[in-house]
C-alpha cells in the first residue's frame, strides 16, 4: 500500500467512526443532537478529504464543506449532484454550534438529516474511489 493509499484509508476509517458514533447517539435516549450533527459534519469532511487526497489535492485544515466540495467539483463535475446547499449548512456544526457563544440546539430532525447527508456522501465518495480504481 502506498503512502497516499494509506492516508485515504485512514480518512475513510475516521469518517466511518464518525458515522458510527452519530448512529449510536441518535438511537440513545434523549439524543445529543449537537454531537450527532458534529459527527455527521466530520464524516462528510473526511470523506471529501479522502477523495481530494486520492486526486492529489491538499485540502488543508478546513472544516468548510462548500470549499471542499468546490475542490471536488473541479476534478469531477458529478459532485454537483450532491446537495451543496444542505451539505454546506453542515459546516455550522463543525465549530460554531460547539461553543457557548452560539446557544443553538439542533432538532432531532436536523440531526437525522445531517446523518442521512453523511451517509449519502459516504456512498457517493466510496463509489467514486472504487470506480476510478477499476478504470485504471
Amino acid at each position: 500500500m502506498t503512502g497516499k493509499e494509506d492516508v485515504i484509508k485512514k480518512w475513510i476509517q475516521k469518517a466511518e467512526v464518525d458515522i458510527k458514533t452519530a448512529k449510536i447517539l441518535i438511537e440513545s435516549e434523549d439524543p445529543p443532537t449537537e454531537s450527532i450533527c458534529f459527527h455527521a459534519q466530520q464524516a462528510v469532511e473526511k470523506f471529501l478529504k479522502a477523495y481530494l487526497t486520492y486526486m492529489d489535492i491538499r485540502a488543508g485544515k478546513t472544516h468548510d464543506i462548500v470549499s471542499l466540495l468546490e475542490m471536488c467539483i473541479e476534478k469531477d463535475k458529478e459532485f454537483k449532484n450532491l446537495d451543496i446547499e444542505k451539505l454546506g449548512n453542515l459546516t455550522f456544526y463543525a465549530v460554531d454550534v460547539r461553543y457557548p457563544e452560539t446557544l443553538y440546539t439542533p432538532s432531532l430532525e436536523e440531526a437525522q438529516e445531517a446523518l442521512e447527508l453523511a451517509e449519502k456522501v459516504k456512498s457517493f465518495v466510496l463509489k467514486k474511489l472504487v470506480k476510478d480504481r477499476d478504470e485504471r
